[in-house]
C-alpha cells in the first residue's frame, strides 16, 4: 500500500458519498504515474463512533454526575437500547439491511429523544409505500440524537457535516483555532487520530495533502498536520482545497506552518506535482506553483508562472479506489425532495465545466481562479469518464457540482447519454436561463 502521496480528507463533510476533492487529483496523479492512496476519515471516524463497541465506550466516557438536560439524561437512560440497535441502523443506512424498515417505521424499535418531537406529518412527507425513506428518516433523527448527545456532554464542536466549524470561520486571525489545538485531544480527536496513525504506517508517504473544503474541516486538518509533525516529521504536509482557496488567499501568520509546510491555492494538479518534485529534489523551492510556504520564519507566496495548469481534458477520471464506498450512509435529514438529493444516495461526483459560464453574479468573487477561468469539457469526455466511474464504483448516479452548470453542455450531454444508451441518473446546479424553458435537458 506503500504510496508517494497520502489524499486525506479530514472529516466531516458528507456522510452518503466522499467529497470528490481527492478523487479528482488522484485521477490526475494516475496520468503521471505517480502512486497514491486516499482516505475520508470522516466516514472512518463516523463508522467507529456510530457501532455496538463505539457506543459502549461512548457511554462510559460520559461523567454521570454532571448535570445535563433533560434530553440527554433521557438518552443516557436508554443507553442500552441505543448499543444495541445502532449496528443494525447503521446497516440499513448503508444499503446492507432494507427489510429493517419496517421495525424502524413501527416507531417501537428505536429509542427516541427529542428530535422525534420536530418530526414533520410522516404519512404526508412518506405515503402508505414510502417505507424505505420514511425509515431513513427515523433512523437519522435517532444518529440526530446520539449527535445532541456527543455535543452536550463530550465534544461541544462535534456534528455530522462539520467539526469546530466556529473555530473554522474565525481563522482569519488564528488566535482562537490556535489555542483550541494547544488543548488535549478531544474524544472525537483521539479516535481520529488512532485512524490517521493507521493510515500513515500503512502508506508511508512522502507527501500528505490535507484537503480542506469548509470551515469545518479546519480544525480537523490542522489536528492531523500536528500529530504528522510530532510522529512521522519525514513527510511533508500540504493542504488545500475550497478553504484556502477563499480564506487564506492573503495568509501571514507563520504558527499556521507549526501544523502544515505548504499551502496550495486554486487547481491543485500542477501545484500538487510540483509539490512532489520539489520534495524529491527534482525541483528548486521558486518553482513551486501558488504555494506558501515558511522562508526564513517569514510566510511567502510562490507562483512559477512559467509552470501553466493542466487542461480539464488532461485531467484524467477521477478515481474512487481506495475509499471505502460500502460505508456511507443515505440519510434524510429534511424531508423536502431536493434537501434529500445531497445526503440521500450514494452519487459519484464530476465538473461539466471549470469555472462559470457567466461570472457576473455580485455575491460571488468572479477574480477567483475557479470560477473565472471557464473551460467546459466536451459531452463525449464526460461520458467517457462516467463509464470509467460506474465500472469502478457500481454506481449509475452522477451529481455534476458546478458552480452553474452550462445549459449548451447539458443539452450536448443529454443527447450523448441517449446516444450511448447509457443508464444513468444525474442532477446539478443550474442558473435560470431561458433556454431551460424551451426544452428539457436533465435527465
Amino acid at each position: 500500500m506503500a504510496a508517494d502521496i497520502l489524499l486525506i480528507t479530514p472529516p466531516f463533510t458528507q456522510l452518503n458519498t466522499p467529497y470528490p476533492a481527492t478523487a479528482y487529483l488522484k485521477g490526475f496523479l494516475n496520468t503521471k504515474n505517480i502512486s497514491s492512496f486516499q482516505c475520508d476519515l470522516g466516514i472512518e471516524v463516523t463508522v467507529e463512533l456510530f457501532s455496538k463497541k463505539g457506543l459502549a465506550q461512548l457511554f462510559a466516557a460520559i461523567d454521570t454526575t454532571g448535570t445535563f438536560s433533560e434530553n440527554a439524561q433521557r438518552i443516557i437512560a436508554l443507553k442500552d437500547d441505543y448499543i444495541h440497535t445502532i449496528d443494525a441502523v447503521m446497516q440499513f443506512l448503508q444499503g446492507k439491511n432494507p427489510t429493517l424498515a419496517h421495525q424502524i417505521c413501527k416507531r417501537g424499535f428505536l429509542p427516541e429523544a427529542s428530535r422525534f418531537a420536530q418530526i414533520e406529518d410522516l404519512s404526508w412527507a412518506f405515503g402508505s409505500m414510502g417505507i424505505q425513506d420514511k425509515a431513513k428518516h427515523l433512523a437519522t433523527m435517532y444518529l440526530e440524537d446520539i449527535s445532541d448527545l456527543i455535543k452536550e456532554c463530550i465534544d461541544e464542536h462535534f456534528g455530522f457535516s462539520r467539526y469546530a466549524e466556529k473555530l473554522g470561520r474565525t481563522a482569519n486571525s488564528f488566535d482562537e483555532l490556535y489555542a483550541a489545538l494547544q488543548k488535549e485531544y478531544t474524544y472525537i480527536d483521539s479516535i481520529l487520530i488512532k485512524i490517521l496513525e493507521q493510515r500513515i504506517k500503512e502508506v508511508q508517504p512522502q507527501l500528505v495533502c490535507l484537503s480542506i473544503p469548509f470551515p469545518g474541516n479546519l480544525y480537523a486538518g490542522l489536528r492531523c498536520g500536528q500529530w504528522i509533525k510530532q510522529h512521522f516529521p519525514a513527510a511533508k504536509i500540504g493542504m488545500g482545497g475550497g478553504f484556502p482557496n477563499t480564506e487564506l488567499r492573503s495568509l501571514s501568520d507563520a504558527r499556521v506552518f507549526e501544523f502544515v509546510d505548504f499551502i496550495t491555492l486554486d487547481d491543485g494538479e500542477a501545484p500538487v506535482e510540483n509539490l512532489l518534485q520539489h520534495i524529491k529534489g527534482n525541483k528548486s523551492r521558486e518553482e513551486l506553483k501558488r504555494t506558501f510556504t515558511l522562508v526564513n520564519n517569514k510566510v511567502v507566496y510562490i507562483n512559477n508562472t512559467a509552470c501553466t495548469d493542466y487542461r480539464q481534458g488532461q485531467a484524467g477520471t477521477p478515481d474512487y479506489s481506495d475509499f471505502f464506498l460500502d460505508h456511507y450512509i443515505s440519510a434524510i435529514e429534511i424531508i423536502n425532495p431536493m434537501h434529500s438529493l445531497w445526503s440521500d444516495g450514494r452519487w459519484n461526483k464530476l465538473t461539466m465545466a471549470h469555472g462559470c459560464y457567466w461570472g457576473r453574479c455580485t455575491f460571488c468573487d468572479i477574480s477567483l481562479d475557479y470560477i473565472k477561468n471557464y473551460e467546459p469539457l466536451t459531452a463525449h469526455i464526460l461520458c467517457d469518464r462516467m463509464e470509467e466511474m460506474i465500472a469502478q464504483t457500481g454506481q449509475n448516479g452522477f451529481h455534476f457540482v458546478d458552480e452553474a452548470a452550462p445549459p449548451a453542455l447539458m443539452r450536448s450531454l443529454a443527447i450523448e447519454i441517449i446516444k450511448r444508451k447509457m443508464v444513468v441518473s444525474w442532477w446539478t446546479n443550474i442558473r435560470f436561463e431561458k433556454v431551460l424553458q424551451e426544452t428539457c435537458v436533465c435527465c
